[in-house]
């Protein structure tokens, strides 16, 4: 399907519930959030419907997000059915990790290809005071999420290891986090912090100054051809997104708006999403499905279809898909996050208001 621009939108995130075992400071507030009800979230049937008709639709790439989506019971029976669609391609997770390891055989068995494993900084002091861990889930720690990472590729899954670097937490863990790459086959992505919630409280540091970094630590790195090049800020050469040609010549996935560099003698790949310091809208190809209902089209601003009291009044299918594909012609131009930054305010008054542990990462 696509929206009223003509981007093709084929990838689908889905937040399976808002609650989580840590406390992120830059996605949730210390003293947690009210969790919403049981009956206020969608049930996995009801997920897996919508799942249903949206591949009909276009939808390509599933991703389960949260909260922490390891905390939904009976995510595996999702992970199954969804894997079961004729036109999905590929089923990610994006998690903390924390309880990942023990499972990642059985969540490779119902299909998961790829999985996304959240990690800001290798210190487990400061693991803990990142991620509130001691007020949360004290079994969790950085020993947790590196048997996480090891377990998914044990499983042959795909690996991204995401780091959100901000000035006031991790800005010194980052040379150390990029060695994750060093041997191991995995995907290090820095992540430019959204100044969304609890994210308005941090300093993100710009992609261009964690790769001069980078290139002073471990030597000139080369650009992967794909995407723009967050140093030079043109093009480089072959580009190709994700949709459009699944694999690059090394048969490994292309990724959206990801900028990837190669580093010397690294196994893995080291890369960039930059959504302040170099905006993708125009190439956006994403809605996401909140736990409670919401279609929403996107990141920044709160407007979105309310699905949930469709599937509990009864409507058909064909009226839902109408209504979805009414919605995604209206999906949004682009963000202001750094506009917003920079003026002090959006006017329109439709600015997400929610912290990120409620919208779905």
């Amino acid at each position: 399907m696509q929206d009223g621009l003509g981007r093709e939108i084929d990838y689908l995130r889905i937040s399976v519930t808002d609650k989580c075992n840590l406390r992120c400071r830059y996605c949730m507030p210390p003293q947690g959030i009210t969790p919403l009800a049981h009956e206020e979230i969608l049930t996995l049937e009801e997920i897996f419907r919508l799942v249903g008709i949206m591949e009909q639709l276009g939808i390509r790439k599933v991703r389960l997000t949260g909260g922490e989506p390891m905390v939904r019971k009976n995510l595996p029976w999702l992970v199954e059915q969804i894997h079961g669609l004729p036109g999905i391609r590929e089923i990610a997770m994006t998690t903390n990790g924390t309880l990942f390891a023990p499972q990642a055989e059985v969540y490779r068995k119902a299909g998961l290809t790829a999985v996304n494993i959240s990690l800001d900084t290798l210190d487990p002091e400061r693991f803990r005071y990142i991620t509130g861990c001691d007020r949360a889930d004290r079994a969790a720690g950085v020993d947790s999420v590196l048997r996480a990472i090891d377990a998914a590729l044990e499983q042959q899954l795909r690996v991204k290891i995401n780091c959100v670097p901000c000035v006031e937490m991790n800005g010194d863990d980052l040379e150390g986090i990029a060695m994750l790459a060093e041997d191991r086959p995995v995907d290090v992505r820095f992540i430019e912090l959204m100044p969304i919630g609890c994210g308005k409280e941090y300093t993100g540091i710009p992609s261009k100054e964690i790769l001069r970094r980078l290139e002073q630590h471990f030597g000139k790195a080369i650009a992967i051809p794909g995407k723009v090049n967050i140093e030079t800020g043109r093009l480089t050469e072959n580009f190709a997104r994700e949709t459009s040609n699944p694999a690059d010549n090394s048969g490994r996935r292309t990724d959206g708006p990801a900028e990837y560099y190669q580093f010397p003698g690294f196994c893995g790949r080291i890369g960039f999403i930059s959504p302040i310091s170099h905006k993708f809208c125009n190439e956006c190809n994403r809605i996401r499905l909140t736990c409670e209902g919401r279609l929403k089209l996107c990141l920044h601003y709160d407007r979105g279809l309310e699905l949930k009291p469709l599937l509990r009044s009864g409507a058909l299918d064909e009226e839902i898909r109408e209504r979805i594909l009414a919605a995604v012609r209206e999906k949004p131009s682009e963000h202001h996050f750094r506009e917003k930054a920079a003026d002090g305010g959006l006017t329109d008054g439709a600015e997400e208001q929610r912290k990120m542990v409620q919208i779905g990462g």
